[in-house]
C-alpha cells in the first residue's frame, strides 16, 4: 500500500483543482454561533399578564332582527310566521325606513333546512337594501 503525494509529471507549479470548502464550515460555524448568540437577547420582552379570552353571546338589542328558519324551510320573524318573500321584504323596508341607524339582520337557519329559504330571507335583504347581514352559528365547545 502506498500513497502518491505528488503529480505524475512532477512539479509543484501544478494546479490543484479541488474545491477548499474549510473556510465555509468555518464561516458557517462562526455565524451559527452569533445567531445562537444573539436570538435569546432579541426576543425578550417585557412580562405581561394578558386577559384570558373572554367571548360573550351575541345579544338581541332593539335594532337587531331575527329571522329564524325551520327544518320545514318556514320563515319567522321573531316568533311570528313569514308567508312568503314579498311579505318579508315589505317588513324589512318599513324596518329600515323606521330605524336609523340601519338594523342588523341576525340568520338562525337549521342545519337540516332547505337552502331556497335561508335564499329568499337573503334575497329579501337585498331587496330592502339592508347593509348588515349576518348568519347566527352555535359557537364550538371550549376546552
Amino acid at each position: 500500500m502506498g500513497m502518491s503525494v505528488g503529480g505524475d509529471g512532477g512539479g509543484e507549479d501544478e494546479v490543484v483543482s479541488a474545491i477548499n470548502t474549510t473556510p465555509l464550515v468555518d464561516v458557517m460555524l462562526v455565524l451559527l454561533i452569533i445567531f445562537l448568540i444573539t436570538i435569546p437577547v432579541a426576543a425578550h420582552v417585557v412580562p405581561v399578564k394578558l386577559p384570558p379570552e373572554r367571548t360573550k353571546p351575541n345579544e338581541t338589542t332593539p335594532i337587531n332582527v331575527n329571522l329564524s328558519i325551520d327544518r320545514a324551510g318556514k320563515v319567522y320573524w321573531n316568533q311570528s310566521l313569514i308567508a312568503d318573500e314579498k311579505t318579508l321584504t315589505a317588513k324589512l323596508k318599513d324596518e329600515v325606513s323606521q330605524q336609523v341607524p340601519q338594523p342588523k339582520i341576525q340568520i338562525r337557519g337549521d342545519m337540516n333546512a332547505n337552502y331556497e329559504s335561508v335564499q329568499w330571507v337573503v334575497r329579501a335583504c337585498k331587496r330592502a337594501a339592508i347593509l348588515k347581514v349576518g348568519f347566527i352559528i352555535e359557537p364550538p365547545p371550549r376546552g
